[in-house]
């Protein structure tokens, strides 16, 4: 089974994702698939250089991650011209790594994407769990993450799908407003409910909180 974890961006997805770490489920992370994939020399690199111009790219010929992030939260347009080269790209190497994990018979994989709705990922999973909170705690969490603005932040916050209707679309919706431990709890229920009980073990007590 192939699980789709999102939600909004500072609403604590990657706390749930160390979750799932902590069971010793496997994890593709969508975004280190998507630093992969735009690595000097590879073809979504030139792409982004071809498309976006030379400024996104640093002197060491690595690309300038906060001046494409600037661009892209500001002007819907560019981010979804971004999406466009990477989304093809990062579905590729997210298969390749699926179809190892078949290999070995992994009973459930984690694809941890922010962006699975946005980058239309959602079509090749089973189920989607999207991780939640108030609008008003994800703002307040992101500008002290980020060290941003207000401004800043309801950009970036604006720039994705409304975590309303995430929620809406979601199969398994995990409220993240609270502790980690209350977080952890929803984990293991839907585990459980799920028929993956024997996949939790005692090494979830070393995850990091």
């Amino acid at each position: 089974m192939v699980l789709g974890l999102t939600g909004g961006i500072a609403t604590g997805k990657s706390t749930v994702s160390d979750l799932f770490k902590g069971f010793n489920i496997p994890i593709i992370d969508a975004d280190l698939v998507a630093r992969e994939v735009v690595e000097p020399g590879t073809k979504g690199l030139k792409q982004i250089q071809s498309t976006f111009g030379w400024q996104m790219i640093q002197p060491d010929g690595t690309l300038d991650r906060h001046a494409l992030g600037t661009l892209v939260f500001s002007q819907p347009e560019a981010l979804a011209q971004l999406n466009d080269i990477t989304g093809p790209l990062i579905k590729k190497a997210v298969i390749r790594k699926l179809q190892g994990y078949r290999r070995r018979k992994a009973p459930l994989v984690i694809y941890d994407a922010p962006t699975l709705f946005e980058a239309r990922g959602a079509s090749g999973v089973n189920e989607i769990m999207v991780v939640t909170l108030p609008a008003e705690l994800q703002l307040e969490r992101l500008m002290a993450r980020d060290q941003l603005s207000q401004d800043e932040a309801l950009e970036r916050i604006n720039a994705q799908l409304p975590l309303a209707e995430k929620a809406k679309r979601a199969d398994i919706v995990i409220d993240n407003s609270q502790t980690v431990d209350k977080t952890k709890a929803q984990v293991v229920r839907w585990l459980n409910e799920a028929g993956f009980g024997s996949l939790i073990t005692t090494k979830a007590n070393q995850v990091k909180k």
